[in-house]
């Protein structure tokens, strides 16, 4: 798998990238968000911090379970916490808000297919779960709820909470819950590199909640 390695670190760092961008251009359609995204937007509004920031504090708060659950972070967890914030802030700094909906809709059309395409690299670099899905999966191992049930419960409360606290949701909320399981899907393909043996390629294993469970999901 050493020989892989270079192509494998290449796929984490560009998805993790074009992630963040896509939140980012997301965030400027202004016409929905998925429900973390709400959720970081929402929290932003009532502090003086950026939602880059945000996403980066929220993020490391979602590791502190990880420790009575047991799970544990690999270089994807960490570079997840660290690369898609700023790179969220630096997104916003570069597109200024748009007003005409003639503009914003084909924005967040093209940040919905980025998100799956930087979803299906670095979901295939196998470099280990995100802070947010790792606690998913471990609340799943520990309580044995099944991971469609755990996975809603998780979206539905951080949506509830981001639109209660001012997060955007509406047409982009709906279209990404329809389109990224899909979307994700094609590009894990697009993008896999062959696993070694013993080892299950990622790949959507069940949905719930505003969008799909993807193993090992960054």
């Amino acid at each position: 798998m050493s020989d892989r390695l270079p192509r494998r670190l290449v796929q984490l760092y560009v998805g993790l990238v074009l992630y963040g961008a896509s939140m980012g251009l997301q965030l400027r359609a202004a016409v929905g968000l998925d429900p973390w995204d709400a959720f970081h937007q929402g929290v932003a509004e009532h502090t003086s911090l950026s939602i880059g920031t945000v996403t980066v504090v929220v993020g490391l708060a979602a590791l502190l379970p990880w420790i009575p659950l047991r799970e544990r972070p690999g270089l994807g967890t960490v570079s997840n916490v660290m690369v898609i914030g700023p790179v969220v802030d630096a997104t916003l700094w570069l597109i200024p808000e748009q007003k005409a909906l003639a503009v914003r809709i084909p924005m967040l059309l093209f940040a919905i297919v980025l998100c799956g395409a930087a979803t299906g690299l670095y979901i295939s670099a196998r470099f280990g779960a995100g802070p947010r899905d790792g606690l998913m999966t471990g609340l799943h191992r520990r309580t044995g709820w099944s991971l469609r049930l755990v996975r809603t419960g998780i979206e539905l409360a951080v949506l509830a909470t981001g639109f209660a606290l001012g997060g955007s949701v509406g047409l982009g909320t709906v279209l990404f819950a329809l389109t990224i399981g899909p979307l994700s899907q094609f590009f894990l393909r697009v993008f896999a590199i062959p696993a070694p043996a013993g080892m299950p390629a990622p790949g959507i294993v069940a949905r719930g909640g505003a969008e799909p469970q993807v193993r090992d999901l960054i």
